[in-house]
Parts: C-alpha cells; sequence; structure tokens
C-alpha cells in the first residue's frame, strides 16, 4: 500500500486490512475521530508510537504535552503544517511495515 492508496481508504468505514494500530490511528485521525486515534496509540510502545502521540497532541492543541511525546520520540516538533506532518507519519509508517 502506499500514501495514495492510503488516502482513498479514508472514504472507507473501516480502515484498510493489514496495516498497523500507527497507521491506524492516523486513519482515524483523518476521518475526524482523534479520541479514537488516541485511544489508539496509547495501547502501542516506542519511538514511531511516541511521534504519533506527539501529533495528535499538536493537532489537539496542547503543544506542552506534544512537546513531551517529541522528547520520548527523540524528536523536535515539526515546522510544518498538520496535514504534511500527517502525510510525512503515514508515508514514513508505510515504508516501514
Amino acid at each position: 500500500m502506499d500514501k495514495r492508496e492510503f488516502q482513498q481508504s479514508l472514504s472507507a468505514q473501516t480502515p484498510p486490512t493489514g496495516v498497523n494500530k500507527l497507521l491506524q490511528a492516523l486513519w482515524h485521525d483523518a476521518r475526524g475521530d482523534w479520541n479514537r486515534a488516541h485511544e489508539i496509540v496509547q495501547s502501542v510502545k516506542g519511538k514511531a508510537s511516541a511521534r504519533v502521540h506527539a501529533y495528535l497532541h499538536r493537532r489537539e492543541g496542547d503543544l506542552d504535552n506534544a512537546n513531551y511525546w517529541h522528547d520520548r520520540a527523540g524528536t523536535k516538533m515539526p515546522k510544518i503544517p498538520l496535514e504534511k506532518e500527517w502525510e510525512a507519519l503515514v508515508t514514513e509508517l508505510l515504508r516501514e511495515a
């Protein structure tokens, strides 16, 4: 699956089969269900999860919490629009899958 296919899946009722939990979280976020996305990301450990968690809190507007998760991920908050950050995360996670 590539980014274009993932974006096209946003019109479906459920996330694409076979994608990992972090991609599922980003799928729900893109469909406006921040709470479901946050619930999913909380169930995953590791730096990639911390990075998605940081993105979700940045989207929420809780920049202190976003910075906390960036520290856990070993990253800095990007200075790009949220939509570009979402695309970068999806691309990275699809490449790693």
